[in-house]
């Protein structure tokens, strides 16, 4: 059996979708299932049962003889959320939790941490253990995934296996739920449906002109063939940078948008929310030598075609991965 908490969100349900393509009908899904919009992911889907989250450290005592692997990938991930006990409660307890009880039952676990962890990449976006510990994330949320990373090397007792995915900008289907915090190709898709147009933050650091703000943008599919990877062959415990290793711009995001919908592109910018302007993170991009060295040589999309495909294969259609 395979069990992936998170299951109704955005990457979780894709992994969901990707374990049925592969071949896993046997599969558990965790979350809490509060959102019928989120919950619109799971359609049609097909899986063993759902595990309310509040339940499945219960559950997990009485049937984890079953359990073959367990994707944590449930999170708070909103980066605009202060309340730091919501996220030591949802992000960082609740993983240790987890954490525990992989290592009790022996389960291989894979978890999700995330490129936040970096803040402004003081000491670079290299997935050196060494430098975890000196991290200074700009919000909360990137605070209880760093603090979560620190905790998992310290402890002398693990899973037989685990490995821990800094996330980078992922995107791509079944993140129609996410509002705000969605990627910037559903905002900027929505956008030119709207009014032909595109407002980009403009740059408020005289390093980078505006629109030229970079991020390393990974499509959600390159993720879910990293994970299966990563449970399939178990090489290497450790954390990892999940990204392309390339960073984009924010204009390149948008133009191949408008190109994804043959139009020509209209870019204009507007002042970053004051809310996250001190935390707003100007260049990110993964270095994935210790991934590839692990063995995972798979190509990633490039921009250009993760948006294609997501634009025209997806977000046009209002269909579900």
């Amino acid at each position: 059996m395979i069990v992936v908490t998170g299951a109704a969100g955005f990457i979780g349900s894709c992994l969901v979708g990707k374990m049925i393509t592969k071949g896993f009908g046997d599969i558990t899904i965790v979350d809490d299932f509060s959102n019928p919009q989120k919950n619109l992911n799971l359609k049609s889907k097909s899986y063993r049962q759902q595990i309310h989250r509040d339940k499945f450290i219960m559950w997990l005592k009485d049937n984890h003889s079953l359990v073959d692997h367990i994707f944590h990938i449930g999170a708070r991930t909103d980066t605009t959320e202060f309340n730091v006990e919501i996220f030591n409660k949802l992000n960082l307890n609740y993983s240790k939790d987890i954490w525990n009880a992989c290592t009790e039952y022996q389960i291989p676990l894979t978890y999700a941490s995330s490129a936040a962890t970096y803040g402004m990449g003081e000491f670079g976006y290299i997935d050196d253990h060494e430098i975890i510990k000196k991290l200074k994330p700009l919000n909360p949320y990137g605070e209880s995934k760093n603090e979560f990373d620190k905790w998992v090397l310290e402890q002398l007792n693990t899973p037989p296996f685990w490995a821990g995915f800094k996330f980078f900008n992922v995107y791509g289907p079944n993140e129609y739920h996410k509002d705000r915090m969605a990627s910037v190709i559903l905002h900027a898709y929505r956008q030119i449906k709207e009014n032909k147009k595109v407002k980009l933050f403009r740059s408020h650091n005289p390093d980078y002109k505006d629109g030229m703000q970079l991020r390393d943008f990974v499509y959600v599919k390159d993720v879910l063939n990293v994970l299966c990877f990563s449970m399939k062959e178990q090489k290497g415990s450790g954390i990892y940078n999940l990204g392309t290793g390339m960073a984009r711009s924010f204009f390149d995001l948008a133009t191949a948008t408008f190109k994804a919908l043959n139009l020509e592109p209209d870019i204009s910018f507007i002042d970053t929310p004051i809310d996250i302007r001190d935390k707003y993170q100007y260049f990110t991009e993964a270095n994935m030598k210790k991934l590839r060295a692990s063995g995972f040589n798979q190509s990633f999309y490039t921009l250009e075609a993760g948006i294609t495909e997501y634009v025209q294969g997806y977000l046009a259609r209002n269909s579900y991965y």
